[in-house]
């Protein structure tokens, strides 16, 4: 068993700050069982940090002491390792994107995979399935928008665009108009509005539209 955990360890010093490590990738190291059970001693001797279930990270060693791995590094790392698309939240993308002043107190994160959460130390990320449409461009900045104007929501949205369409680069804003279809008819409809216009001279019921 030590010399299993000291394999174990020599193969997380190789590994990227944040990198999920699970009993999967290690059973080239011994049998499953074995493996699980020098991972949850590591984990008791401060070797490794508990991440969730089945999931442990290598602590990160500086002068000021052991720290967890940031949270931009561990998210990145699952999702390289997973494949999945992780992304900022509406609250973050919306403050990032400077629609709003409001700085969300909780880590929490969009993605392709399955709800979950993550434990760095002493914080918790949250990790929210999300539709597709919500993961759109990635971490992108026209990806950014869509989900900022997810969180705002219909009242707020059109406001929020004029916004951007004066901030954002025209290649940027182009990359949300043609992303448009994906969305839903409430957002799409807004984007379509806003980048070209509304027809002022038309009726419908004796009201311009």
């Amino acid at each position: 068993m030590q010399r299993l955990t000291e394999q174990i360890l020599a193969h997380t010093e190789g590994l990227p700050e944040g990198a999920p490590i699970a009993a999967k990738s290690l059973l080239h190291l011994g049998n499953r069982a074995a493996v699980d059970q020098a991972l949850s001693r590591l984990a008791e001797r401060g070797r490794l940090m508990r991440a969730g279930r089945g999931v442990y990270l290598r602590p990160v060693s500086s002068r000021f002491g052991v720290r967890a791995p940031s949270v931009e590094n561990a998210v990145e790392a699952l999702a390289l390792q997973r494949g999945e698309t992780i992304v900022s939240n509406g609250a973050a993308a919306a403050n990032a994107l400077g629609l709003t002043t409001q700085v969300p107190v909780r880590s929490v994160y969009l993605t392709s995979g399955r709800s979950r959460t993550m434990n760095l130390g002493q914080q918790v990320v949250e990790l929210r399935h999300a539709p597709r449409w919500q993961l759109a461009l990635a971490d992108r900045p026209a990806g950014q928008a869509v989900r900022a104007l997810a969180w705002l929501g219909p009242e707020k949205a059109e406001a929020a665009l004029m916004t951007l369409k004066r901030k954002l680069p025209s290649s940027t804003f182009g990359e949300l108009v043609a992303v448009a279809p994906q969305l839903p008819s409430w957002l799409a409809r807004t984007v379509g509005k806003v980048a070209y216009g509304r027809r002022s001279h038309s009726q419908v019921g004796g009201l311009p539209i």
